[in-house]
Protein backbone atom coordinates (compact mmCIF):
# COMPACT_ATOMS: atom_id res chain seq x y z
CA UNK A 1 0.00 0.00 0.00
CA UNK A 2 0.68 3.62 -0.73
CA UNK A 3 1.51 5.68 2.59
CA UNK A 4 -1.83 7.76 1.66
CA UNK A 5 -3.87 4.78 1.51
CA UNK A 6 -4.93 5.18 5.43
CA UNK A 7 -6.60 8.57 6.26
CA UNK A 8 -5.88 9.52 9.61
CA UNK A 9 -8.75 11.78 10.87
CA UNK A 10 -8.62 14.11 14.08
CA UNK A 11 -8.45 17.70 15.79
CA UNK A 12 -7.35 19.78 18.62
CA UNK A 13 -10.64 20.24 19.77
CA UNK A 14 -11.26 16.60 20.63
CA UNK A 15 -8.43 17.07 23.37
CA UNK A 16 -11.00 19.77 25.21
CA UNK A 17 -13.65 18.38 25.91
CA UNK A 18 -13.63 17.25 29.96
CA UNK A 19 -16.69 15.93 31.95
CA UNK A 20 -13.90 15.80 35.17
CA UNK A 21 -10.70 15.12 35.80
CA UNK A 22 -10.50 11.57 36.55
CA UNK A 23 -13.67 10.45 34.07
CA UNK A 24 -12.58 7.49 31.55
CA UNK A 25 -13.54 8.95 28.54
CA UNK A 26 -10.39 11.83 28.85
CA UNK A 27 -8.35 13.17 26.46
CA UNK A 28 -5.21 11.11 27.64
CA UNK A 29 -6.80 8.64 25.19
CA UNK A 30 -5.94 10.60 22.71
CA UNK A 31 -2.74 11.69 23.32
CA UNK A 32 -1.88 8.10 24.36
CA UNK A 33 -3.07 6.90 20.98
CA UNK A 34 -0.66 9.34 18.75
CA UNK A 35 2.23 8.90 21.07
CA UNK A 36 2.17 5.13 20.43
CA UNK A 37 1.66 6.13 16.94
CA UNK A 38 4.66 7.90 16.33
CA UNK A 39 7.08 5.53 18.55
CA UNK A 40 5.85 2.65 16.24
CA UNK A 41 6.73 4.89 13.27
CA UNK A 42 3.49 4.51 11.73
CA UNK A 43 2.49 8.52 11.62
CA UNK A 44 4.62 9.37 9.00
CA UNK A 45 2.37 6.59 7.10
CA UNK A 46 -0.51 8.35 7.23
CA UNK A 47 -2.85 10.89 5.62
CA UNK A 48 -3.14 13.88 7.78
CA UNK A 49 -6.90 15.00 7.73
CA UNK A 50 -8.57 17.60 9.84
CA UNK A 51 -11.93 16.73 11.25
CA UNK A 52 -14.69 19.40 10.11
CA UNK A 53 -17.25 20.15 12.45
CA UNK A 54 -20.94 18.08 11.34
CA UNK A 55 -23.32 20.44 10.13
CA UNK A 56 -26.57 20.89 11.51
CA UNK A 57 -28.29 19.00 8.30
CA UNK A 58 -25.72 16.01 8.74
CA UNK A 59 -26.75 15.42 11.89
CA UNK A 60 -30.71 15.78 11.03
CA UNK A 61 -30.34 12.96 8.79
CA UNK A 62 -29.64 10.52 11.90
CA UNK A 63 -30.77 12.86 15.10
CA UNK A 64 -34.12 14.05 15.77
CA UNK A 65 -33.78 17.76 15.20
CA UNK A 66 -35.31 18.87 18.53
CA UNK A 67 -32.35 16.77 19.89
CA UNK A 68 -30.10 18.56 17.88
CA UNK A 69 -30.82 22.27 18.52
CA UNK A 70 -31.00 21.32 22.52
CA UNK A 71 -27.26 20.70 22.46
CA UNK A 72 -26.11 22.63 19.63
CA UNK A 73 -27.95 25.95 22.00
CA UNK A 74 -25.59 24.71 24.63
CA UNK A 75 -22.32 25.21 23.08
CA UNK A 76 -20.23 27.42 24.78
CA UNK A 77 -21.69 26.99 28.22
CA UNK A 78 -19.86 28.02 31.22
CA UNK A 79 -20.48 25.09 33.19
CA UNK A 80 -21.24 21.39 33.14
CA UNK A 81 -25.28 20.04 31.97
CA UNK A 82 -25.82 16.45 33.13
CA UNK A 83 -26.94 14.21 30.33
CA UNK A 84 -26.74 11.08 32.15
CA UNK A 85 -25.38 9.59 35.57
CA UNK A 86 -21.38 9.77 33.88
CA UNK A 87 -22.31 11.86 30.78
CA UNK A 88 -22.31 15.79 30.86
CA UNK A 89 -22.10 18.58 28.38
CA UNK A 90 -19.46 20.70 29.13
CA UNK A 91 -17.78 24.11 28.05
CA UNK A 92 -15.60 22.36 25.13
CA UNK A 93 -18.22 19.18 24.52
CA UNK A 94 -20.01 20.80 21.26
CA UNK A 95 -16.88 21.75 19.39
CA UNK A 96 -15.08 18.41 19.84
CA UNK A 97 -18.55 16.33 19.33
CA UNK A 98 -19.12 17.95 15.84
CA UNK A 99 -15.77 17.28 15.20
CA UNK A 100 -16.04 13.76 15.78
CA UNK A 101 -18.94 13.42 13.57
CA UNK A 102 -17.33 15.77 11.19
CA UNK A 103 -14.52 13.26 10.89
CA UNK A 104 -17.17 9.93 9.72
CA UNK A 105 -18.44 13.30 6.86
CA UNK A 106 -14.48 13.39 5.47
CA UNK A 107 -13.70 10.24 5.98
CA UNK A 108 -16.45 9.02 4.27
CA UNK A 109 -15.38 11.49 0.84
CA UNK A 110 -12.36 10.44 0.97
CA UNK A 111 -12.72 6.66 0.77
CA UNK A 112 -15.27 6.97 -2.08
CA UNK A 113 -13.50 10.02 -3.56
CA UNK A 114 -10.53 7.41 -3.53
CA UNK A 115 -7.99 9.61 -1.79
CA UNK A 116 -7.47 6.37 0.87
CA UNK A 117 -8.89 3.16 1.36
CA UNK A 118 -9.47 3.46 5.21
CA UNK A 119 -10.15 6.60 7.00
CA UNK A 120 -9.26 5.95 10.82
CA UNK A 121 -11.34 8.61 12.57
CA UNK A 122 -9.18 9.35 15.80
CA UNK A 123 -11.58 11.33 17.67
CA UNK A 124 -13.65 11.64 20.85
CA UNK A 125 -15.69 11.94 22.10
CA UNK A 126 -17.79 8.57 20.78
CA UNK A 127 -20.53 8.23 19.80
CA UNK A 128 -22.53 4.63 18.83
CA UNK A 129 -24.86 4.84 22.30
CA UNK A 130 -25.90 8.31 20.86
CA UNK A 131 -29.50 7.68 19.94
CA UNK A 132 -31.70 9.02 17.72
CA UNK A 133 -33.85 11.66 20.73
CA UNK A 134 -30.78 11.00 22.97
CA UNK A 135 -27.45 11.31 23.95
CA UNK A 136 -25.72 8.69 26.72
CA UNK A 137 -23.13 6.67 27.87
CA UNK A 138 -20.00 9.22 26.98
CA UNK A 139 -22.17 9.86 23.24
CA UNK A 140 -23.91 13.04 22.02
CA UNK A 141 -23.90 12.63 18.29
CA UNK A 142 -23.41 9.18 16.54
CA UNK A 143 -20.72 9.62 14.46
CA UNK A 144 -20.98 6.59 12.65
CA UNK A 145 -24.48 7.22 11.62
CA UNK A 146 -24.02 10.43 10.99
CA UNK A 147 -21.10 8.76 8.19
CA UNK A 148 -23.68 5.81 7.06
CA UNK A 149 -26.29 8.63 6.22
CA UNK A 150 -23.54 10.82 4.51
CA UNK A 151 -22.87 7.68 2.49
CA UNK A 152 -26.54 7.34 1.76
CA UNK A 153 -26.61 11.26 0.83
CA UNK A 154 -24.21 10.34 -1.65
CA UNK A 155 -25.73 7.43 -3.43
CA UNK A 156 -25.06 4.11 -1.69
CA UNK A 157 -27.78 1.85 -0.63
CA UNK A 158 -25.50 -1.03 0.77
CA UNK A 159 -23.59 -0.10 3.79
CA UNK A 160 -22.01 -2.25 6.57
CA UNK A 161 -21.68 -1.19 10.28
CA UNK A 162 -19.44 -3.23 12.27
CA UNK A 163 -18.87 -2.92 15.78
CA UNK A 164 -17.12 -4.88 18.03
CA UNK A 165 -17.12 -2.41 20.97
CA UNK A 166 -16.99 -4.07 24.41
CA UNK A 167 -20.75 -2.49 24.93
CA UNK A 168 -23.39 -2.48 22.57
CA UNK A 169 -24.19 0.42 19.94
CA UNK A 170 -27.83 0.98 20.83
CA UNK A 171 -27.79 3.83 19.08
CA UNK A 172 -26.54 2.64 15.67
CA UNK A 173 -29.08 0.44 16.19
CA UNK A 174 -31.78 3.03 17.31
CA UNK A 175 -31.16 4.84 14.08
CA UNK A 176 -31.22 2.16 11.75
CA UNK A 177 -33.37 -0.84 12.66
CA UNK A 178 -35.68 -1.94 10.06
CA UNK A 179 -33.16 0.31 7.52
CA UNK A 180 -32.36 -1.89 4.35
CA UNK A 181 -29.80 -0.03 3.40
CA UNK A 182 -27.53 -0.48 6.29
CA UNK A 183 -26.66 -3.74 8.15
CA UNK A 184 -25.46 -3.44 11.69
CA UNK A 185 -22.79 -6.36 12.83
CA UNK A 186 -22.53 -6.42 16.39
CA UNK A 187 -20.56 -8.47 19.07
CA UNK A 188 -20.29 -6.75 22.46
CA UNK A 189 -20.14 -8.49 26.07
CA UNK A 190 -23.74 -9.26 27.83
CA UNK A 191 -25.29 -8.09 30.17
CA UNK A 192 -23.94 -4.66 30.46
CA UNK A 193 -24.16 -1.16 29.91
CA UNK A 194 -26.77 -0.18 28.14
CA UNK A 195 -28.56 -3.40 28.70
CA UNK A 196 -30.45 -2.65 25.35
CA UNK A 197 -32.17 -5.37 23.40
CA UNK A 198 -32.81 -5.65 19.62
CA UNK A 199 -36.23 -6.25 18.35
CA UNK A 200 -36.26 -9.19 16.81
CA UNK A 201 -38.20 -8.66 13.83
CA UNK A 202 -35.37 -6.09 12.94
CA UNK A 203 -33.38 -8.41 10.26
CA UNK A 204 -30.46 -5.74 9.46
CA UNK A 205 -29.35 -5.93 13.17
CA UNK A 206 -26.83 -9.25 13.25
CA UNK A 207 -25.99 -9.31 17.47
CA UNK A 208 -24.31 -11.49 18.70
CA UNK A 209 -23.81 -11.39 22.35
CA UNK A 210 -20.77 -12.86 24.14
CA UNK A 211 -20.50 -13.54 27.63
CA UNK A 212 -17.89 -11.97 30.64
CA UNK A 213 -14.32 -13.92 29.90
CA UNK A 214 -15.24 -15.19 26.42
CA UNK A 215 -12.04 -14.52 25.16
CA UNK A 216 -10.73 -14.11 21.65
CA UNK A 217 -12.16 -17.45 20.57
CA UNK A 218 -15.36 -16.94 20.84
CA UNK A 219 -14.99 -13.35 19.17
CA UNK A 220 -13.13 -15.25 16.54
CA UNK A 221 -15.94 -17.38 16.00
CA UNK A 222 -18.84 -14.65 16.26
CA UNK A 223 -17.23 -12.97 13.53
CA UNK A 224 -16.32 -15.61 11.23
CA UNK A 225 -20.28 -17.67 12.51
CA UNK A 226 -22.52 -14.80 12.16
CA UNK A 227 -20.75 -11.97 10.47
CA UNK A 228 -18.73 -12.73 7.36
CA UNK A 229 -21.95 -15.09 6.14
CA UNK A 230 -24.18 -12.12 6.22
CA UNK A 231 -21.31 -9.75 4.68
CA UNK A 232 -21.05 -12.17 1.80
CA UNK A 233 -24.80 -12.11 1.08
CA UNK A 234 -25.08 -8.16 1.40
CA UNK A 235 -21.98 -7.61 -0.61
CA UNK A 236 -22.04 -3.97 0.66
CA UNK A 237 -20.60 -0.97 -0.99
CA UNK A 238 -18.60 0.63 1.53
CA UNK A 239 -17.55 -0.62 5.18
CA UNK A 240 -18.57 1.22 8.62
CA UNK A 241 -16.60 0.45 11.71
CA UNK A 242 -17.53 1.32 15.20
CA UNK A 243 -13.94 0.57 16.73
CA UNK A 244 -13.91 -0.15 20.40
CA UNK A 245 -11.06 -1.60 21.71
CA UNK A 246 -12.97 -2.18 25.81
CA UNK A 247 -12.85 -5.10 24.82
CA UNK A 248 -9.07 -5.66 26.53
CA UNK A 249 -8.65 -8.04 29.30
CA UNK A 250 -6.84 -4.97 30.61
CA UNK A 251 -9.59 -2.34 30.34
CA UNK A 252 -11.53 -1.10 34.08
CA UNK A 253 -15.03 -1.48 32.46
CA UNK A 254 -15.79 -5.02 31.46
CA UNK A 255 -14.51 -8.48 30.98
CA UNK A 256 -14.44 -9.63 27.35
CA UNK A 257 -10.91 -10.62 27.72
CA UNK A 258 -10.05 -10.25 24.36
CA UNK A 259 -5.48 -9.32 23.60
CA UNK A 260 -4.00 -7.14 21.82
CA UNK A 261 -3.57 -10.05 18.58
CA UNK A 262 -7.41 -10.20 18.52
CA UNK A 263 -7.95 -6.48 17.07
CA UNK A 264 -5.16 -7.52 14.77
CA UNK A 265 -7.09 -9.72 13.21
CA UNK A 266 -10.15 -8.43 12.96
CA UNK A 267 -8.41 -5.35 11.30
CA UNK A 268 -7.28 -8.21 9.21
CA UNK A 269 -10.80 -9.97 8.04
CA UNK A 270 -12.46 -5.81 7.29
CA UNK A 271 -9.37 -5.14 4.95
CA UNK A 272 -9.83 -8.80 3.57
CA UNK A 273 -13.62 -8.43 3.18
CA UNK A 274 -13.83 -4.49 2.20
CA UNK A 275 -11.09 -5.56 -1.20
CA UNK A 276 -13.29 -8.16 -1.94
CA UNK A 277 -16.86 -6.43 -1.51
CA UNK A 278 -16.22 -2.65 -1.82
CA UNK A 279 -12.93 -1.84 -3.43
CA UNK A 280 -11.14 -1.91 0.12
CA UNK A 281 -13.18 1.15 1.05
CA UNK A 282 -13.37 1.25 4.82
CA UNK A 283 -14.08 4.11 7.36
CA UNK A 284 -13.66 3.82 11.08
CA UNK A 285 -14.28 5.80 14.20
CA UNK A 286 -12.83 5.27 17.58
CA UNK A 287 -15.56 4.18 20.46
CA UNK A 288 -14.61 2.71 23.51
CA UNK A 289 -11.01 1.61 25.31
CA UNK A 290 -9.92 3.21 28.43
CA UNK A 291 -7.15 1.19 29.30
CA UNK A 292 -4.62 4.04 27.95
CA UNK A 293 -1.67 1.18 27.15
CA UNK A 294 -4.53 -1.39 26.30
CA UNK A 295 -6.01 1.11 23.51
CA UNK A 296 -3.00 2.96 22.11
CA UNK A 297 -1.66 -0.96 20.92
CA UNK A 298 -4.98 -2.20 19.93
CA UNK A 299 -5.39 0.80 17.42
CA UNK A 300 -1.95 0.10 16.17
CA UNK A 301 -3.14 -3.70 15.95
CA UNK A 302 -5.56 -2.66 14.23
CA UNK A 303 -4.33 -0.43 11.98
CA UNK A 304 -1.64 -2.68 10.87
CA UNK A 305 -3.02 -5.06 7.97
CA UNK A 306 -3.64 -1.85 6.55
CA UNK A 307 -0.67 -0.40 6.33
CA UNK A 308 0.87 -3.76 4.99
CA UNK A 309 3.09 -4.51 8.86
CA UNK A 310 3.71 -7.55 10.38
CA UNK A 311 4.43 -5.70 14.14
CA UNK A 312 5.74 -7.57 17.37
CA UNK A 313 3.44 -6.97 19.84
Amino acid sequence: MSSSALAWLSHPDCLRHVIEPDHPESPRRLQAIHDRMVASGFAGLLLQEPAPRATREQLVRVHEPGHVDRLLALEGATACVPVDADTAICPDTLPAALRAAGAAVRGVDLVLEERAQLAFCAVRPPGHHAERARAMGFCFFNNVAVGASHAMARGLSRIAILDFDLHYGNGTADIFKGDGRVMLYSTYQHPLYPHWHAPPDAANLVDVPLPAQSGGTAFRDAVANHWLPRLQQQQPELILVSAGFDGHLADPLGDLRLVTEDFRWIGRVIRDVAAECCDGRVVATLEGGYDLDALARGVEAFLAPFLGEELPL
